[in-house]
């Protein structure tokens, strides 16, 4: 049965029409698989699922091998990082922990370039091997911030794996160890990365349309 209009312009079950269709112009923005619309900006695709899939079975098939005797201590940057960080650590086989930290270096689409809110890391990590994991190394401010924390702790080694890096505006001088993918200087959403709260929940990568 289709829905029913009362003269008033609502459905039988009371909701205004106007409200529906608001609702059914919302969907659409985020069940798009050419176009996604985020806030007052556009974004088309740019890594699928199963590229990102693939690579992070790369990823994780390194780390087994390096870390074959060896304890990880997995540090996982949010918000961004953890679909990635959950998606990594299900091919993980060497004994492992997960510890969460959240910090912020964004707003809208740029890196401010000063990271702040730094919330986590209260169980001792000296003489652990810990793997820093993050979404996106962009200009490098947030891995710095994060990588002198962790160093504070006095763990046996620090590395680094992250999703996503760009090249054209990374400024940092720590060593990325295990990277998925190096990406254009362009502002990026979806899987684990967000425009203002928004996008995180997308299963594919997509970038700031031209």
């Amino acid at each position: 049965m289709g829905i029913k209009l009362t003269e008033k312009g609502r459905q039988a079950g009371g909701e205004p029409a106007t409200r529906l269709q608001k609702k059914k112009n919302i969907s659409k923005k985020f069940l798009s698989s050419s176009l996604m619309i985020l806030h007052d900006k556009e974004f088309e695709p740019f890594i699928n699922h199963d590229e990102l899939q693939e690579k992070i079975r790369m990823v994780a098939a390194e780390i087994n091998l390096d870390y074959a005797d060896k304890e990880i201590h997995f540090i996982s940057i949010l918000n961004g990082a953890f679909i990635f960080s959950s998606d990594l650590f299900k091919n993980i086989t060497a004994p492992c922990y997960m510890h969460f930290l959240k910090v912020r270096s964004y707003e809208g689409t740029q890196s401010t370039g000063a990271v702040s809110n730094i919330i986590g890391l209260t169980e001792p990590l000296n003489h652990k091997h810990i793997i820093i994991l993050e979404d996106i190394v962009d200009t490098g401010a947030t891995m710095q911030h994060v990588y002198k924390e962790v160093s504070k702790m006095n763990p046996a080694s620090i590395k680094v794996a992250s999703l996503l890096l760009k090249p054209d505006a990374y400024q940092g001088n720590i060593k990325i160890d295990y990277l998925c993918f190096s990406i254009p200087n362009k502002f990026v959403v979806g899987y684990g990365l967000d425009y203002d709260g928004l996008g995180r929940n997308l299963k594919d990568v997509y970038q700031l349309k031209s």
